[in-house]
């Protein structure tokens, strides 16, 4: 299936058919954003030399090594996405809010040290949890005039030299079952459509739900508080939805015979994946901390559930018709991830983190059986690129209260010929109240990109410019025992 979005953190809006799997769909799923707790988001993410954080399980899973005692902890969050869609000139706007748990978990920590344990390991942990790690919530409107392509150019393009018994079920023969496009008398198996001097209002509403989120099982090691080591086996499940309607209407009632044409289409995506993560980290002296990590491609199996509907009205004579119901099944492999860290302790002040992620999108791939993407992975190839991502985050302590800020950098994965910015920016700030045996955290996350795209795939089509704006707001409660 083609289709039209691409979302946080991930590219949006650039096909328009849901009959083919192509890199919109291996960007989806390969491009993360930092979930978690609220301590771990109000820290950019990073704290992948620091550890001590739940979440950290799911980044560097030597964290797990630092506690020193068994932690459960809970992460309630409230999630707003806006996207302002700049077309032809006119802009519009539209809003959707999400309620979701950005973390629950346990790490149970096992002391060591005893008067016969001369390995030097001082404390084994074990900890199993949920981080989400995506989320696709977004309500999409794009509205405009075009007085020099339609939607209905794509469809006469895929018709050309084709018989109508051969026809795309999920696009090109609605156009034709509802009468948008015609036989043309210039030629054999040749087309024409209803508005060929167009002169269209355009106008389509994209609301996607969904997430991608990971359940963790990690073990760790402290060796005589210098050397910490722990590995993730990471479960990841995805959810994406995603209806679309998309209209042309002759709103100056200029175009005879036609009146306007609504597309509209349903996607729903799910399934399920593994992957690997192993991290250390090295404390050279009390105040630095050295961290490393490796995360293994996940290879996600999903299925493709979709159809698609046709409606015109040409001057008061309306037809309708349904495709029948699609299914596909393949997979996806994702990118291997390495992270870097330093962390900087401050005496009992506070904390600092700096992690560098490096991603190299030419190699997710997709796959199925036989194997039909083989133009895809090229055009993934062609299109993608390496890029890094870096995490800043500090927090002062205050006792009991601690004060945080981070910010985090995301670079675009598209040369620089393909999307003029495509970066992503988060802002980050929290507050937290911890004593011995509990905590509370909250923290606000703000992150914000722009992507230009286009409608549908026409050689006249004009690009859309989509600034996305989002809010996390987001609160933990953790208790230690």
């Amino acid at each position: 299936m083609k289709k039209f979005i691409i979302i946080m953190g991930m590219a949006l809006i650039c096909q328009f058919s849901l009959q083919a799997q192509n890199d919109i769909d291996a960007m989806r799923y390969s491009q993360l954003t930092f979930g978690g707790t609220a301590r771990f988001a109000s820290m950019a993410g990073s704290m992948g030399a620091l550890g001590g954080d739940i979440s950290t399980l799911s980044f560097n899973p030597a964290g797990i090594a630092i506690f020193k005692k068994t932690e459960i902890s809970i992460s309630p969050s409230i999630f707003s996405q806006t996207t302002s869609s700049t077309y032809n000139l006119n802009t519009s706007s539209d809003r959707k809010l999400n309620f979701n748990f950005g973390n629950i978990g346990l790490v149970a920590s096992i002391d060591l040290l005893g008067e016969n344990n001369t390995s030097g390991w001082e404390n084994v942990n074990f900890g199993f949890g949920y981080n989400r790690t995506n989320n696709f919530h977004n309500w999409v409107a794009i509205e405009g005039d075009n007085k020099t392509s339609s939607l209905l150019d794509v469809f006469v393009a895929n018709a050309d030299g084709h018989n109508n018994a051969d026809f795309d079920g999920f696009s090109t023969n609605l156009a034709w079952q509802t009468w948008l496009i015609n036989p043309d008398t210039i030629g054999y198996l040749q087309y024409n459509h209803v508005a060929p001097n167009y002169g269209i209002k355009q106008k389509k509403s994209i609301e996607t739900t969904g997430s991608m989120g990971e359940t963790v099982i990690s073990f760790g090691g402290n060796y005589k508080s210098v050397l910490y080591l722990g590995g993730t086996l990471g479960i990841v499940t995805a959810k994406y939805y995603e209806e679309s309607v998309y209209e042309e209407i002759d709103s100056k009632d200029s175009i005879p015979n036609f009146k306007s044409f609504t597309y509209t289409q349903d996607l729903t995506t799910k399934g399920n994946g593994v992957n690997l993560k192993l991290g250390a980290i090295v404390r050279p002296t009390d105040w630095l901390r050295i961290g490393a990590a490796i995360h293994t491609p996940t290879s996600l199996s999903l299925k493709d559930d979709y159809s698609s509907a046709m409606k015109s009205d040409l001057d008061g004579v309306s037809y309708d018709t349904v495709s029948p119901q699609g299914s596909f099944d393949y997979r996806i492999t994702t990118p291997f991830r390495a992270i870097g860290s330093l962390g900087f302790i401050i005496k009992k002040i506070g904390l600092l983190n700096v992690d560098y992620e490096y991603i190299d999108y030419t190699y997710a791939q997709l796959h199925s059986h036989p194997n039909v993407f083989t133009d895809v992975n090229k055009v993934i190839r062609s299109k993608y690129t390496s890029t890094g991502n870096l995490r800043i985050g500090g927090e002062v302590r205050l006792d009991p209260i601690a004060i945080r800020l981070g910010y985090a950098l995301y670079g675009s994965p598209f040369k620089a010929n393909e999307n003029k910015n495509a970066n992503r920016s988060s802002y980050t700030a929290g507050i937290g109240y911890r004593q011995d045996n509990y905590f509370v955290d909250f923290a606000y996350v703000h992150t914000q990109y722009t992507e230009f795209n286009y409608l549908y795939d026409s050689p006249k089509a004009t690009p859309v410019e989509n600034k996305y704006k989002n809010s996390s707001f987001m609160l933990s409660l953790g208790f230690r025992f």
